[in-house]
């Protein structure tokens, strides 16, 4: 599927990629240790189209790809890195980097707790958190053209197979659907299920465009290959045949999004990804933009504006601010939720109407989508002002609450509610969950 001058690169060859005869030795190293725990991947459109190689130390693109010390404690690195230069046995290396990765709380906002059983069976390869929407993970896309080095579904990678979601049933999650007439959307996600060939996608998808699931509005695709791997639309053997499937979902009357991911306005500046973007919008298909606030990648107002034009300018809808998830290598990324809203309402500020579809910024939690509104003082008191733009139970869904201001805070498990409440509204019933989503216990 891939084109012959198309190359990935891992922990074990990343050292033939020519431009890295340039790279600091110190940097190298930190990629040989880190990238021992956390997955490294990235490929020759990234690393020739979007690196700038004469400013590797801080080009937010090389960041996103290959792995730096910082992304793990300091402990955990120098536990690795002696364990390497010692030349000890794999099995005592195995089982330090296994700790330290079960240590960077590999199953972030309780996922696990998402998967739905039918009958005696737990759908290993489905989620669903909130009603109308399921996501499914196919076997065949638990992978990516290259990883970034924040994702939240890093242990996906990494040989946790325990802590893995994917499913190659599709019989299984039809059965399913048509038991949940409340579900409208049906997400594929992974890793990126745009690594599968169009004829593995279709065996996916085509069954949902059956009468049966008429109940079914949307098909959401999750994708990081518009900005990774944009030939994935224009060159490859299948690329035409992945079109015309995304037009035949259009034509039997579903609404096709293709959920982007771009971190950079650099991912949207090339022709390939332009070109991507205009044969994609030709199906018919709606595309989405999203992104967590990253420290070192996009901290900076002006990036997310210029990103959100960009994204207009190219028919694409700005869709989610994301907080960093509490995952993986979230201390190098992080940034306090004070300032996620202050860069997302000063970049808000600098965009027209067209642009301010964007929500945000929003942390996935174990509770739902929480979008942080703002900071006020009220009755005295400083406040982070907050809702749910998804809730476990919908009734919980724009209600505004409100947390004690912590300029600290990074995640919502670090706030409390504010003016002397013991709990937030939506931690009063103990058995929500059971009550709210009868089908996760079925």
């Amino acid at each position: 599927m891939l084109p012959e001058n198309f190359k990935t690169y891992g922990l074990y060859n990343y050292k033939t990629i020519p431009q890295m005869a340039n790279v600091p030795e110190e940097l190298i190293r930190e990629i040989e240790i880190v990238g021992r725990v956390l997955p490294f991947k990235s490929n020759s459109y990234v690393i020739d189209e979007l690196i700038d190689w004469d400013n590797v130390e801080t080009d937010p693109i090389f960041t996103l790809n290959f792995p730096r010390r910082e992304m793990l404690r300091e402990k955990a690195y120098m536990l690795v890195e002696e364990n390497i230069d010692e030349g000890g046995d794999k099995k005592k290396l195995d089982n330090i980097i296994r700790c330290i990765r079960l240590s960077l709380n590999p199953n972030p906002a309780g996922q696990s707790l998402n998967v739905p059983v039918m009958g005696k069976i737990k759908l290993r390869g489905v989620q669903h958190k909130y009603p109308e929407t399921v996501l499914f993970f196919p076997s065949q896309g638990q992978t990516c053209h290259a990883y970034c080095t924040f994702c939240f579904r890093w242990s996906q990678f990494a040989g946790m197979n325990e802590l893995k979601f994917r499913m190659r049933e599709i019989d299984l999650l039809l059965k399913y659907l048509s038991n949940h007439k409340e579900v409208t959307d049906v997400l594929l996600t992974g890793g990126d299920p745009m690594t599968m060939s169009a004829e593995i996608l279709s065996s996916y998808i085509t069954p949902l465009l059956h009468d049966n699931y008429k109940h079914i509005h949307s098909i959401r695709i999750g994708t990081k290959a518009l900005a990774y791997y944009p030939y994935r639309f224009l060159t490859d053997s299948d690329s035409d045949d992945i079109l015309r499937l995304f037009e035949d979902i259009v034509k039997a009357g579903r609404n096709l999004s293709i959920q982007a991911h771009f971190n950079h306005p650099r991912e949207l500046s090339t022709e390939a990804a332009q070109n991507a973007i205009r044969r994609i919008r030709q199906t018919g298909a709606q595309i989405r933009c999203q992104s967590p606030l990253l420290k070192h990648i996009n901290d900076q107002p002006e990036l997310w504006s210029e990103m959100w034009r960009k994204q207009v300018d190219l028919g694409c809808i700005p869709y989610y601010m994301f907080v960093a998830r509490d995952t993986g290598a979230k201390q190098f990324f992080e940034l306090p939720l004070d300032k996620c809203w202050q860069i997302f309402r000063r970049a808000y500020s600098k965009v027209s109407g067209l642009c301010r579809t964007v929500r945000g910024p929003s942390m996935s939690d174990h509770y739902g989508k929480i979008q942080i509104l703002g900071v006020q003082e009220i009755q005295g008191e400083m406040v982070f002002v907050l809702r749910f733009l998804q809730g476990r139970n919908p009734k919980w869904v724009d209600i505004p609450f409100f947390a004690e201001y912590d300029p600290r805070a990074t995640w919502f498990n670090q706030l409390k509610p504010a003016f002397g409440e013991e709990k937030f509204f939506f931690e009063i019933n103990k058995s929500y969950l059971r009550k709210t989503r009868p089908f996760l216990f079925e």
